[in-house]
């Protein structure tokens, strides 16, 4: 079994941090996936004590065509990967499996799976062969988000985590971090350093005595994080959904285009409480506004509800036990 994606300091991680949890979970049934990356070496870190390949599956298509040949499932997840590399995967194994985040070209015979908020609202072509897994029950959360306890809302706000993804690519950290600590010094500040991260001397200028630096949390650590944390400052992609599951009220800031979704979702169900673009002009008083907004006990308080009804962690169970089903 194989799980095909793309992962580094150019294209960021949440692609592979949600295959994570899908390999995990094939791990409890004592199946062993095999990991071919498309990246550099700073994947390296994310795959400790895993099998995996790092290559240019997507130049290198024999060499991918001739590993995973005859294979009962391989899991695709790529916004790379033309419809070429689809066909022939989906001709060369028993069970081709296609994660998808925006119905990004027209699928070849498989199983299609979406686990995003807005997934369900996809216009996805009924076509015979295809078998469509949407919405958040199919969410895939690392091992340590399946099981996180009950959320506690101070009533006084005392650490707020700012979180902007494995490489920071738009440079987001050391502002917001000024924000923080020009509006809340006495507040602690837990700032996520990814291994791509190349802005670490901004960071640590615009730190304060409260400001707590962490270099490259594996999953444990950045689910203590979110834990301790009452507030949340956070790029779109796949940590909104761990924030989701362990119930922090979060500040969304879109800084892709393939966020937008997500993020939409989240505030039109009130799940997080603001969302900013990058590039916005009036980003640093809106997130000012929003930090101080919930200050509020009930605010918090609130979203943490909201939230609670969301995400159980069995998403990545109910996918496996379902491609298990199908072949049989």
């Amino acid at each position: 079994m194989y799980i095909l994606s793309e992962a580094g300091k150019n294209v960021g991680f949440g692609h592979l941090m949600r295959m994570m949890g899908i390999y995990q979970a094939f791990e409890t049934k004592n199946i062993i996936p095999t990991f071919i990356i498309n990246g550099d070496q700073s994947v390296e870190e994310y795959l400790k004590d895993i099998d995996y390949k790092v290559f240019n599956w997507l130049d290198e298509r024999d060499r991918l065509y001739n590993m995973i040949k005859d294979a009962d499932i391989a899991i695709i997840d790529s916004y790379l990967a033309d419809e070429i590399i689809y066909e022939n995967i989906s001709k060369l194994v028993k069970l081709p499996v296609y994660y998808d985040d925006n119905n990004r070209i027209e699928y070849p015979e498989g199983v299609i799976v979406n686990g995003n908020i807005y997934a369900k609202e996809l216009d996805y072509p009924k076509k015979t062969g295809r078998i469509y897994l949407l919405g958040l029950e199919y969410l895939p959360l690392r091992k340590e988000f399946w099981d996180v306890p009950e959320k506690k809302v101070r009533e006084k706000v005392e650490t707020i985590m700012v979180t902007f993804g494995g490489d920071d690519s738009r440079n987001m950290t050391p502002k917001v971090l000024k924000i923080l600590a020009d509006n809340h010094p006495h507040v602690k500040k837990n700032v996520i350093i990814g291994k791509g991260f190349n802005n670490i001397k901004e960071i640590e200028e615009a730190s304060d005595e409260n400001t707590a630096l962490i270099y490259f949390p594996d999953a444990q650590k950045m689910k203590e994080v979110m834990i301790e944390s009452d507030i949340a400052i956070s790029a779109g992609g796949q940590t909104l959904y761990e924030l989701a599951r362990v119930g922090v009220p979060t500040i969304a800031v879109i800084v892709a285009e393939n966020q937008l979704g997500n993020v939409t979702n989240f505030l039109c169900k009130n799940l997080i409480y603001h969302s900013e673009f990058y590039n916005d002009l009036n980003l640093n008083k809106n997130i000012k506004k929003s930090v101080f907004d919930l200050f509020e006990y009930e605010k918090r308080a609130r979203l943490n509800i909201m939230l609670g009804n969301q995400l159980d962690g069995l998403g990545q169970n109910r996918l496996i036990e379902h491609l298990m089903e199908i072949c049989g």
